[in-house]
């Protein structure tokens, strides 16, 4: 099974190869006639090195935004997580009622509305409270998400048997020692998947940064679209700086997985 696997692996990164060498063939090719401006992405042109280190240069806030994000997202999450699992019936509500309502909200207007609400809000209320872009759209995408995250923590702490609660209970332990040490850590073995797919949405989901004024990927591919006039050559770059992200983060998430044994091929 092991050997199967490797070989596996090996097939998908060929493919993979596969892929990127004949998407750099077809770029190549249209280059050479028709009405194709393959070469404001050009790195053997001047004007299009200068393009591409462009475009490159909203990695950063790209990642940095979905990163806290993601941090803040899972934190929310499990806060709101908690209170789903009491068996008090107020707490439930709680719960329920964050997670259909958040859940409900389409994320571009939930960004303006904290972009351009929430200062208002602050206004009303005395507070000289200003939101700029990139925390506009970290709130947002954080609280978007949190629904979601919540939902996942708390069908991966259900799925604990009860049976390691009590017998954390037996050997003297609380609550919230039960949960660090017992629940939480066998919980996150198993929703890790569904949490990388979570940070891979709000990486993506990032994207609608840009309608607030946020230079990342997204914003910069726009401006050079404005100024070059090449939305397809632009955008597939776009496409493909987006592709890397995942294809990274997908890697570490794996590599993630072996080392916490949540991938059960390995056992």
């Amino acid at each position: 099974m092991i050997t199967s696997a490797i070989i596996g692996s090996r097939r998908h990164r060929l493919v993979g190869l596969l892929v990127i060498m004949a998407v750099m063939a077809t770029l190549s090719g249209c280059g050479a006639g028709g009405n194709w401006g393959w070469y404001v992405v050009d790195p053997t042109n001047p004007s299009g090195w200068v393009n591409l280190k462009f475009l490159a240069g909203g990695f950063a806030s790209t990642i940095l935004l979905s990163i806290i994000a993601a941090i803040s997202s899972i934190t929310i999450g499990l806060l709101i997580a908690l209170p789903g699992l009491s068996e008090r019936r107020g707490l439930r509500l709680i719960n329920r009622v964050y997670v259909e309502v958040v859940r409900a909200i389409p994320l571009l207007p939930m960004l303006f509305w904290v972009f351009y609400g929430l200062p208002q809000i602050f206004k009303a209320l005395g507070l000289d409270i200003t939101i700029n872009p990139f925390w506009g759209a970290v709130i947002t995408l954080a609280l978007s998400d949190s629904a979601f995250t919540a939902e996942i923590f708390r069908a991966g702490i259900q799925s604990i048997g009860r049976g390691q609660s009590e017998a954390a209970q037996t050997v003297g332990l609380n609550y919230l020692q039960t949960m660090r040490y017992v629940i939480l850590p066998q919980a996150i073995r198993r929703i890790l998947p569904p949490l990388a797919n979570q940070f891979i949405y709000i990486v993506k989901m990032s994207a609608f940064a840009s309608v607030i004024g946020m230079q990342e990927l997204t914003r910069r591919a726009n401006e050079l679209v404005v100024t070059e006039y090449r939305p397809l050559e632009i955008y597939t770059v776009l496409i493909l700086e987006y592709l890397v992200l995942v294809l990274i983060i997908s890697q570490g998430v794996r590599w993630l997985e072996r080392k916490m044994g949540a991938d059960e091929r390995q056992r």
